[in-house]
């Protein structure tokens, strides 16, 4: 009430007490808020503590909810594949090893934010850097965001002072530091230049490549193919597909070729031919070749070919250009068309200068200008020049095989100025069944024929008759005739010695033996078979009956049978006799030998044993 009237007499007052009053009325309204609801609590107390529990329940149903959600979620489920990270975007510009282009010239610079804001266009001797790489040209785009730029017009970039690149047009990215380069691309370092029509160089790897086709020029030569790699610091290059290097002496031509252009050696690493203006041709799959002094070493089985005829083919080759000179190793091959001849041996060297070559560890000589080839085999073979002829030496275990005659020999020498064969210390020649030795031996030959045979010195001739009789004819000098590889006549020139074992022309038995000393004697042969023997006057003679015969009866002093070294064909060239297995020359060591022993008196029923019967 008292409220009310003091309302109710405001009303008497003024705006401004109306005013006052109200501010005043809400004033104590706040203050007896507080206690109006606790005299409502106090009046209700029901009502207030439904609305409590009813408050409590709620949020007890909540906490149930949220604990049942967690079981539900803790429950096993289905698993579902894992999903992959998702890489962040990372500003390249936050790269601490980036670095950022930077424009440090144009005339212009322009831009336009509505369509391209990202690009400025700039106009006038732009000059970027980026590192120390300088780049030149006469516009370009400039991406400052992605940190690239397109350059056009007389394109110039320059790194350190050695290495200078060329373009019309050039694409550069500053983050992965690649260079794209087109039309009229030339890279100049030092003296080194790389001129092609679209490359790129990686900046980091320091390399420069091509694809549609490009040249690398040095001091010495030319290479252009139509893929190529260069590296600027290892001055190392790669070339494929149509290599050809280019040079004023010789070309080569590869599918494949490694190249240094410091060094100028390449290496072969495909099938590769190097030419030399039709003189030589030299084909190797693998090796390396150096350029500046012509020397190279060839891989699998390589080939070097010369005009003269000669080609020369080993496992691995050593081969000089300027001293003409070429090494082979291991089963060498050197093979001359216009003497035909060739030479083998696991190592053998030519020298193009001199025309000699050498041959060892294997050595063998095969002369094939006839169907019948002749095999010589020796310790070391040379073949060489004598003044325009051909010619060839053999040292030490000479041995040689063709069908009509072979021999064994210390050492041999060959000329094609006189056609002779000559064998020396030791030698034994082999003609059908003829066996010859002596100090040395000679052997003419005549239309690729054997024509005549003279033996000097210690002579004898042995003729096998059967395993045990020898016709032998012994003298200072021995001379054999032959005619087609025949024998037709023997010449013993001073203190001739003869045993020879006639033959009844009704049953070919042995009549006996004859024996004659002259000093000189002339035998004639017939169908392979002795047809007369002719004597000088002053010499004697006698026919001895075979049962009067004793050992040493039916051998001359100087008598030795070698068939044991005798090759029986070309493989036998090779074989290998210790010396200590062997019969000196000039001994009858194989006199006592099983097969050598004379059939004693009586012995053979189906001998005739005439009286004494000399030969004219």
């Amino acid at each position: 009430m008292v409220f009310m009237s003091l309302i109710g007499c405001s009303c008497k007052y003024s705006g401004f007490h109306k005013k006052f009053v109200l501010y005043l009325f809400l004033i104590m309204g706040m203050m007896i808020f507080p206690f109006t609801s606790s005299m409502l609590a106090q009046n209700h107390p029901k009502q207030l503590r439904e609305e409590i529990l009813k408050s409590q329940k709620k949020e007890e149903e909540k906490k149930q909810t949220k604990g049942i959600k967690k079981k539900e979620l803790s429950k096993p489920k289905t698993k579902l594949p894992p999903l992959k990270p998702v890489s962040p975007i990372v500003n390249p510009l936050e790269n601490q090893n980036a670095t950022l282009i930077y424009l440090e010239h144009s005339e212009t610079v322009s831009f336009d934010k509505f369509l391209n804001p990202d690009i400025q266009v700039l106009k006038g001797n732009v000059q970027f850097r980026h590192e120390n790489a300088v780049m030149y040209c006469d516009s370009a785009y400039f991406y400052q965001a992605t940190n690239s730029l397109d350059a056009f017009g007389n394109v110039k970039m320059v790194q350190g002072d050695t290495l200078f690149v060329y373009g019309n047009f050039l694409y550069y990215d500053g983050f992965t530091k690649l260079a794209r380069l087109r039309k009229n691309v030339r890279l100049e370092n030092r003296k080194t230049v790389l001129t092609t029509d679209s490359m790129n160089y990686d900046r980091i790897a320091n390399l420069a490549y091509y694809y549609t086709g490009g040249k690398i020029k040095d001091e010495v030569n030319t290479l252009t193919s139509v893929w190529g790699q260069y590296s600027p610091v290892t001055d190392q290059a790669l070339f494929k597909d149509k290599v050809k290097l280019v040079n004023k002496n010789y070309t080569m031509d590869a599918d494949t070729l490694k190249y240094n252009t410091k060094t100028n050696i390449a290496d072969i690493v495909g099938p590769t031919h190097i030419l030399y203006k039709n003189e030589t041709d030299i084909y190797s799959t693998r090796g390396w070749y150096n350029t500046s002094t012509e020397r190279s070493m060839l891989l699998d089985r390589s080939v070097v070919n010369h005009k003269d005829g000669k080609t020369l083919t080993g496992d691995s080759i050593f081969y000089d250009k300027k001293q003409k000179y070429g090494e082979a190793f291991q089963k060498v091959i050197l093979n001359d068309t216009v003497q035909k001849s060739t030479l083998y041996g696991n190592f053998v060297s030519y020298n193009e200068n001199t025309k000699v070559g050498m041959a060892t560890d294997s050595a063998l000589l095969v002369e094939w200008s006839t169907k019948d080839s002749l095999f010589i085999h020796a310790d070391t073979l040379y073949t060489f020049k004598d003044s325009v002829f051909n010619a060839a030496r053999g040292y030490y275990d000479v041995r040689f095989y063709r069908s009509d005659i072979q021999g064994v020999c210390d050492s041999l020498y060959f000329s094609a100025r006189d056609s002779v064969i000559h064998l020396f210390r030791e030698p034994v020649l082999w003609a059908q069944d003829y066996q010859i030795t002596g100090d040395t031996i000679r052997a003419y030959i005549k239309n690729k024929k054997i024509d005549k045979v003279q033996v000097l010195q210690s002579a004898i001739s042995i003729q096998q008759f059967d395993s045990i009789h020898f016709n032998q004819l012994s003298g200072k000098e021995i001379i054999a005739y032959l005619d087609s590889n025949q024998l037709k006549m023997i010449h013993v020139n001073g203190n001739a010695e003869t045993i020879y074992y006639p033959m009844d022309d009704k049953d070919s038995t042995l009549i006996g033996l004859n024996k004659t000393q002259s000093s000189y004697v002339v035998v004639y042969f017939k169908d392979k078979k002795v047809d007369r023997i002719v004597l000088t006057n002053a010499s004697n003679g006698i026919m001895y009956p075979l049962e009067q015969l004793s050992g040493g009866d039916i051998y001359l002093k100087n008598y030795v049978w070698l068939s044991y070294l005798r090759p029986k064909n070309k493989e036998e060239v090779f074989l290998n006799i210790p010396k200590q297995q062997r019969v000196k020359i000039g001994t009858s060591s194989l006199m006592n030998t099983p097969t050598n022993q004379p059939t004693q008196g009586g012995q053979n029923r189906n001998l005739k044993q005439p009286a004494d019967r000399r030969r004219p």
